[in-house]
């Protein structure tokens, strides 16, 4: 499968508004199946983390005090994205917090995301839910780390975004997989997907 950018959010809450920010990126490369490159950065927003969210993430005031800012983080972010296509577990929460984040930086963002929570309600129907954390356990994947943390939970998608590729080659006999079909495929519904998937076995 071509290069593809994972990318998780950890952040004060659920829409990012000037009280609302990302306190922490990670990215992995994921090339052919493999997580080739890493980055990862807490980022300080200068706004306050409730309560909630530090004790859900770990990711206190504190430990924000010290972090580099958003905007110096944003720039070493999308110098190391370039124009990767990028993917994340629930993406439409991640793209938000994307959009923002590179629009305070005087950047717009030039790749579509993919979304391995919609592709896994797709080609794993059987999971009891979609969540990264069920998942993972559901498909024997390997729990990379503290869960709500953003280097583990973008591990995790990455090591999901690989498994449901080898489902796509093993169940539906696809040979290339390309950003371009998995994006086309989040849209298909579930009971369609054998069908759809007819016409690009072979590829």
């Amino acid at each position: 499968m071509e290069r593809i950018a994972v990318i998780d959010f950890e952040t004060t809450g659920i829409s990012p508004s000037s009280s609302c920010r990302a306190t922490e990126i990670a990215v992995v490369i994921l090339e052919q199946g493999r997580i080739v490159e890493r980055y990862q950065s807490l980022m300080n927003a200068g706004v306050r983390v409730p309560g909630f969210i530090e004790q859900l993430t770990g990711i206190s005031n504190a430990i924000l005090r010290t972090a580099p800012s958003a905007e110096q983080v944003m720039n070493e972010v999308n110098e190391f994205v370039g124009i990767t296509p990028l993917l994340a577990h629930n993406a439409a929460f991640d793209q938000k917090f994307w959009d923002f984040e590179m629009g305070r930086i005087k950047r717009t963002r030039l790749q579509h995301f993919a979304c391995s929570l919609l592709l896994a309600r797709r080609l794993m129907p059987e999971a009891p839910n979609h969540k990264l954390g069920t998942l993972t356990t559901f498909a024997h994947l390997p729990h990379t780390g503290q869960a709500h943390r953003a280097m583990a939970d973008a591990e995790m998608a990455a090591n999901l975004t690989t498994h449901l590729a080898v489902r796509l080659r093993q169940q539906h006999g696809l040979r290339e997989l390309d950003h371009e079909l998995l994006r086309g495929l989040q849209k298909i519904p579930a009971a369609k997907v054998t069908e759809h998937l007819k016409r690009y076995r072979g590829f």
